[in-house]
């Protein structure tokens, strides 16, 4: 049997609910994703909480609070203290993505499902990798290797490929085939037959919008504008947001308009500052012109940063566009905008993905206006009055329980510490509860003692003098000195934290200072909220700048990879078996569709084995260059060695004549230009094929185009009659693709 493979997914399968799937590879789990909506309901995470003291490793694939808005509540909840794996783009926005989370709900509400250090406790110990990095797993995860590759759909996004025994397991959800101004396209079609691929059905039944989509943005935004109206477009805190930031730069630029942007979430400076230290994790475009003019394409010059409303509140009154989170207006700065500025005719609400379900977006979405629609307002203020008195009395009731339970706790320490046994008669033991000691005096050390000479002392008759508690305050020596505990001088880790933000920083002090204003804001507040009936009679237009594929580059893709058994996950019951049916007939005949917490088994069918090449064959086995590798073609059989393990022997008999084989992949665009370098005249032909000289032409043929590529029988042929060029072309082809 090959390498054991099961999938179970804990949450989003048959439905568009957050991302979450337990995958176990020999005996080790993965939780892959661990992923929550803007609802915040516990009660998707309860098949999480049944395996999460099972779980060996995590592994994020992107920033957003679908796929990771979970794993705060999992570690301070459910105990669940695997080691995390991420790109450091996934690390980095997931941070900021949570404390905006949790800053918007904590503004509205008495929000208690996860504090600011439950978010740091969990992001503090994540591993980051960079693209097609191998990390090699130790202990229980002996033999896997596990490596992130570009998805294309966030910055970070990944493709997790997990290797075991020769044998891949793909995870690749939310990629995005179409190269983008920040972003490149995902690379997931670069694998190919891998033993099981876990991907998503989310936009399968969708297809890309035409290309037009850009100007209708650009121009749904100007004339909304220059008709005197605010353009409202409801984002994500660190995603997407990036990829319309960069489009209304340069439309702005290409225009020369002057209308003001702003860029509105609790940690926007925050995140256009790790942003540009990001650019090697971007598209090709970015990372040239850095290259080559040291420009930085987040050197915002038309969008300005706010961290709070009343900025906004206070900007200059007149048009202007705002992106501010949160995307579905469950909460945030988006609600409150929304909120204001739905009733007047002459604005826009510009939605730029899909509202997650049972959120307002999703509402207004699916119901054009004029509609009215209940929303809720709340807002945190400061108690007065009353209110204030009675929380103060409260605190200082509680302040007045801690000390006196601290005192008691003191007490009973001091007491245990003299011992049950003393001898109250012998006169160098000093009674600690004699009622006429006096309590006032304080050692330097500000605590205070009982042990004091007190009037009646007798002087035993083996001491010299009275004496006083004493306590010794002598160093230890050595050889070298002073004998130093290094610990004396260590920084917590706690305290270098708590100085950070006192700077207003994160752990990198780069926090905004207004959020870490309200993260140490301990001022007494209260929550008010009431109900509000809100007449839509705004524009609302929906663009899917969402950077997923869709249904044809999803079919496109799957037809190339060709995996063995394909696993579907994230998607309504509808996308989800027309991808199904479709890849039964078209891809692979395992198809698997499980169900919340159904553990299916996808082990590989090939049997995979060890051997160990002996000296004696490797002796006699003459290597040829290909490209940056070095292959053979090696006859032998197996034996085994003296511990048991399987070997390749030598052959005992003439090794039998095989035929040809080919290495690679002919691509004949790359072919051209090779034969054009060493003189020979080369054009493309009907069918894709290469005219050589004046007589030869070079075609493949086979079934290299049908189901998986390059996955059926292909045959490279060179036409021509048999003279000097004829062998010159085919010793050229020989040398670059090893027909043997």
């Amino acid at each position: 049997m090959g390498t054991s493979v099961q999938v179970t997914p804990i949450c989003g399968v048959f439905n568009e609910n957050p991302l979450s799937y337990l995958v176990s590879i020999d005996g080790f789990n993965f939780l892959i994703d661990c992923g929550w909506n803007d609802h915040f309901d516990p009660s998707l995470l309860q098949p999480l909480s049944k395996v999460a003291s099972t779980i060996d490793a995590v592994l994020l694939s992107h920033s957003d609070t679908l796929h990771l808005g979970a794993l705060p509540y999992a570690v301070k909840q459910f105990g669940l203290n695997a080691p995390v794996f991420s790109t450091e783009p996934v690390h980095r926005m997931g941070l900021l993505t949570m404390y905006d989370q949790f800053l918007s709900r904590r503004q509205v509400s008495e929000f208690e499902l996860f504090t600011l250090d439950d978010i740091d406790s969990a992001f503090q110990n994540v591993t980051r990798l960079t693209y097609s990095q191998n990390y090699h797993l130790s202990g229980k995860g002996e033999g896997i290797v596990i490596a992130p590759h570009m998805a294309g759909h966030l910055l970070g996004g990944t493709v997790w490929k997990i290797t075991k025994d020769g044998e891949d397991v793909i995870y690749a959800v939310d990629y995005n085939r179409r190269k983008e101004k920040h972003l490149n396209g995902t690379v997931l079609e670069s694998f190919v037959r891998p033993a099981v691929l876990i991907t998503d059905a989310y936009n399968a039944l969708n297809n890309q919008p035409p290309r037009q989509q850009r100007e209708i943005f650009q121009d749904s935004v100007s004339k909304t504008l220059k008709a005197g109206g605010n353009v409202l477009l409801p984002v994500d805190t660190a995603g997407r947001v990036l990829e319309l930031i960069l489009i209304l730069e340069d439309y702005w630029a290409e225009q020369s308009l002057n209308y003001p942007i702003y860029f509105l979430t609790y940690v926007s400076s925050s995140t256009i500052d790790y942003v540009k230290s990001f650019l090697e994790w971007m598209g090709d475009s970015i990372t040239k012109s850095f290259e080559t003019s040291r420009d930085n394409a987040f050197l915002l010059k038309n969008v300005t940063l706010l961290i709070n409303k009343s900025e906004l509140d206070n900007a200059p009154d007149g048009p202007k566009v705002v992106l501010a989170s949160m995307a579905s207006l469950e909460a945030g700065f988006s609600h409150d905008i929304f909120v204001e500025w739905a009733s007047e005719v002459k604005n826009l609400v510009l939605f730029t993905e899909r509202g997650q379900y049972g959120t307002l977006a999703r509402m207004l979405q699916a119901d054009p206006p004029p509609k009215a629609v209940k929303v809720t307002m709340s807002r945190r203020v400061p108690l007065a009055g009353e209110e204030l008195i009675a929380y103060e009395e409260e605190q200082n009731r509680l302040k007045k329980e801690e000390a006196l339970k601290a005192s008691l706790i003191k007490e009973e320490e001091s007491k245990a510490s003299h011992g049950p046994d003393n001898d109250l008669n012998d006169p160098m033991i000093i009674d600690t509860n004699n009622a006429h000691a006096p309590l006032d005096v304080v050692d330097p050390h500000g605590g205070g003692f009982r042990d004091i000479f007190i009037d009646g002392f007798v002087t035993p008759s083996i001491s010299v003098a009275p004496m006083f508690p004493f306590y010794d305050t002598t160093s230890e020596w050595d050889d070298f000195g002073e004998v130093i505990n290094p610990d004396d001088y260590v920084i917590k880790d706690e305290d270098m934290n708590q100085a950070a933000m006192n700077f207003g920083g994160n752990m990198d002090g780069k926090l905004d200072e207004g959020a870490t204003s309200l993260m140490l804001d301990t001022k007494p507040s209260k929550v008010v909220s009431n109900e509000l009936t809100v007449q839509v009679k705004c524009s609302l237009i929906y663009l899917d700048y969402e950077g997923r594929a869709d249904g044809r580059s999803i079919k496109t893709i799957l037809a190339h990879v060709a995996p063995l058994k394909l696993v579907l996950v994230h998607g309504s019951a509808e996308a989800t078996e027309h991808l199904k049916q479709h890849c039964l007939k078209h891809v692979c005949p395992y198809v698997y569709t499980p169900q919340i917490e159904e553990t299916i088994d996808v082990t590989s069918d090939l049997c995979a084995y060890k051997v160990q090449l002996s000296e004696k064959l490797m002796s006699n086995v003459l290597f040829k260059k290909l490209g940056d590798y070095e292959i053979a073609w090696v006859d032998a059989e197996v034996g085994k060695t003296e511990n048991g393990m399987l070997s390749l022997l030598p052959i005992s008999t003439p090794a039998p004549h095989h035929k040809s084989v080919l290495v690679g992949d002919l691509k004949m665009a790359d072919f051209k230009p090779f034969l054009s370098s060493q003189g020979i005249q080369v054009e493309f032909a009907g069918g894709g094929a290469l005219r050589c000289g004046e007589y030869v032409t070079i075609r493949k043929v086979g079934q290299a185009g049908q189901k998986g590529g390059g996955s059926g029988p292909q045959q490279i042929v060179i036409e021509g009659p048999l003279c000097e060029d004829y062998y010159k072309i085919r010793d050229y082809l020989y040398s670059q693709f090893y027909l043997q």
